[in-house]
């Protein structure tokens, strides 16, 4: 179309363009969209749009630097603009499809503002403003009017990045993968029911900025001075924002939604795995710690060599390490028998050093069969609930460090629907869980940790049936109590002497207990090795005993508190296993002995445990035992025909007496806690409490 000559000088010619703008500012916005969603009949064309609007970009990128490099860097920024070849093979066909659609939008474009595109090939030669302006044209004149101008072109960038915000988010929600997410979806029937909106914004202010680059180029400088513009920009500007913020809110929720299904998926997936046999391990294996072949995600411990991560964090990517461990390909374990140990990063010192100590024994022997497992640390961080920092990172690494065995080298590796299937299914909850896979992938114990605390290595491979042989061969015994912890008391007792184990945290009774007992010794003629084991939760007050027993002489004592814990974690232990194999004190010695052990725990303000060898245990409860002591002369005539151990037990059941009371403690996160329990003492069921103890003196 050939454009009407028109006098720059004429005002009323300027006054019409101005007033033709305003007019197009404020048009019935409610009324357009319904004409637009009236008209639009989309006649089922898919189009791949996301090389486009890359083009796009790329094009506003270019040609909008910042406007003081303009000056000086324009040309060259040109001239590497049409050096860089990019080539966009395959999408010459689609952009042939388009032109004429594009063509006609450009047409409307141009055709709005013909007057000014007029007015601006009249002004150029005479007006500033114009040829300023006009370096957007690639035109070799200087800028002479940046500093007036600079605000315009701000809110025109601004209007432009939000224009190709909305325009991302749209094609985002195009990109959602079908099978994990329908248009029915709440979150994705809200944004389709916005779209349109976003598009006709999106629409009006591609117009906007047309109009108004183009009015720059083309006015006077009575116009560059002009408010009204920029509020439009700004308003176009801040609307687009406001739909883009609904639009990424919907996003996010539907993003939310497709992790949803994509961690059921998995879940089941993760179940049908150990429904099925394999030749080996590692379908399970890969499953449970990183599906992925991209990295090597286990951390061999007996290295403990690090060097620079050039991998990024793929969950927790605030929190890259300067270094990291040298990691190991997952078939290292392939065939192999696998004990995954599962924890969350705040295990104590006493489990890890007692579990290193168990690990390096087996290791020490390499012929033997129950050295042929490998141990994998999983480290269980739940990411929704629990926030990733650098005081996680470092205790992380902390725990990492002091493991001889192999481990996950980072939590993010582990999915998340790995941790909903170790909680719901192997049902971890806070407590270390030790499950066992065999070569094939075959979960041939849910916690094996009770046969480590237990027998150690010597119970592998750690099956249930391994598990009942152990125990057909076990009879209450001190070994049983003490194997694996301390081989001086394993002495005495091959030595023949006497060997009290005694524990509680009251001093005073202390004192008058480890006298008494060395002068009942003394008389009896007997060599009594006394030894304090503290109570189950070591703290402070038991570290104040061992001082003070060591200080006055009192008996022999564990100084370090960790095999205490062992201790008492392995009759926990002891109670859990036959727990499991379906025992109880009606049925089973062991047990009723176990239980008794356990009810010591919380009495009040003592308790001893006497034998000989292997030989009968006498045990009872420091209000008990103690005076028993004191009574010696009513029976030490027995001493010498039944033997120290059986004189003191038969003394013991003549002051029973039918009153007494009795508490199991036992932490409940063990494992399966009864419904019901019977008293070791008298066979009555037991009340049922619950406690929570935070274990702080």
């Amino acid at each position: 179309m050939a454009l009407m000559p028109v006098n720059p000088s004429n005002k009323s010619m300027q006054q019409m363009i101005k007033g033709d703008r305003h007019v197009f500012s404020t048009s019935d916005d409610s009324v357009m969209l319904k004409q637009i969603q009236a008209t639009h009949l989309p006649d089922g064309r898919e189009v791949d749009v996301k090389p486009l609007l890359q083009l796009v970009e790329d094009v506003l990128h270019r040609a909008a630097p910042n406007i003081d490099a303009v000056v000086v860097h324009g040309t060259q920024a040109h001239m590497e603009a049409l050096d860089d070849k990019t080539s966009y093979s395959g999408f010459s066909g689609m952009l042939e499809a388009l032109s004429y659609t594009i063509h006609r939008i450009s047409c409307e474009v141009i055709m709005k503002n013909q007057y000014l595109i007029h007015v601006q090939l009249r002004l150029y030669p005479t007006n500033h403003l114009a040829k300023s302006v006009a370096l957007l044209k690639q035109l070799p004149d200087i800028l002479e009017h940046r500093d007036m101008l600079k605000p315009r072109f701000d809110a025109l960038n601004v209007l432009i990045k939000a224009m190709l915000d909305v325009t991302n988010c749209i094609i985002e929600f195009k990109e959602l993968p079908a099978q994990y997410i329908t248009p029915e979806t709440p979150a994705m029937s809200t944004a389709m029911a916005h779209i349109p909106t976003a598009v006709y914004w999106t629409i009006r202010s591609v117009v906007a900025c047309a109009s108004q680059i183009i009015g720059l180029i083309g006015l006077g400088h009575e116009y560059i001075t002009s408010t009204t513009e920029s509020w439009e920009l700004s308003s176009l500007a801040h609307k687009l924002s406001n739909i883009q913020g609904l639009l990424m809110k919907q996003l996010t929720i539907c993003y939310q939604h497709i992790d949803e299904k994509k961690h059921i998926e998995a879940y089941n997936t993760l179940v049908r795995l150990y429904e099925v046999p394999h030749i080996d391990n590692m379908k399970i294996l890969k499953a449970l710690i990183y599906s992925r072949d991209d990295i090597q995600p286990l951390f061999d411990g007996s290295t403990k060599k690090r060097v620079f991560l050039l991998i990024p964090l793929l969950f927790f990517p605030s929190v890259c390490p300067s270094s990291a461990p040298v990691l190991v390909n997952i078939e290292v374990l392939r065939r192999k028998n696998v004990l995954l140990l599962i924890s969350d990063i705040d295990i104590s010192t006493e489990e890890l050093a007692i579990l290193e100590q168990l690990y390096r024994e087996s290791r020490s022997h390499p012929t033997r069969p129950e050295s042929q497992f490998e141990v994998v640390w999983i480290p269980i961080v739940d990411r929704l609930t629990t926030p990733w920092n650098d005081m996680k990172q470092v205790r992380f690494e902390e725990m990492q460090s002091t493991m001889p065995w192999y481990s996950v080298h980072h939590p993010s590796l582990i999915d998340q629907a790995v941790i909903k299937y170790i909680k719901e299914v192997w049902r971890f909850a806070k407590k270390p869980l030790l499950v066992v896979l065999d070569p094939q992938g075959r979960v041939v114990s849910p916690n094996a940790l009770h046969m480590m605390w237990i027998w150690g290595s010597v119970a592998f491979p750690f099956t249930i049936s391994r598990e009942e042989a152990l125990w057909k061969e076990e009879i209450w015994r001190l070994e049983l109590l003490v194997d694996g912890i301390d081989q001086t008391i394993l002495n005495w007792a091959n030595d023949g002497r006497h060997i009290c184990l005694y524990g509680g945290e009251d001093m005073e009774w202390i004192r008058k207990f480890t006298t008494t007992a060395r002068s009942v010794a003394q008389a009896a003629k007997i060599t009594l090795e006394m030894v304090y084991v503290g109570k189950s939760n070591p703290k402070e007050r038991v570290k104040r005993n061992i001082a003070a027993i060591l200080g006055e002489k009192l008996s022999y004592c564990w100084q370090d508190v960790t095999w205490m814990w062992w201790f008492w974690v392995r009759l926990e232990s002891m109670w859990y296993s036959k727990m499991q194999h379906g025992k109880t004190v009606e049925n089973d010695p062991i047990m009723q002995e176990i239980m008794t052990m356990l009810t010591f725990d919380s009495s009040n303000p003592g308790w001893a445990v006497i034998s000989k060898g292997s030989t009968l245990m006498t045990k009872a409860k420091g209000d008990a035992i103690l005076p028993c002591l004191t009574q010696y002369d009513l029976w030490k005539e027995h001493v010498e025909t039944q033997g120290f151990p059986q004189a003191l037990n038969d003394h013991l059941l003549k002051l029973h007496t039918p009153h007494h009371c009795n508490q199991l403690i036992i932490p409940g996160t063990t494992g399966n806690i009864p419904e019901k329990v019977v008293c070791s003492e008298c066979g009555r069921l037991m009340d049922k409490y619950i406690m929570y103890r935070c274990c702080d003196d």
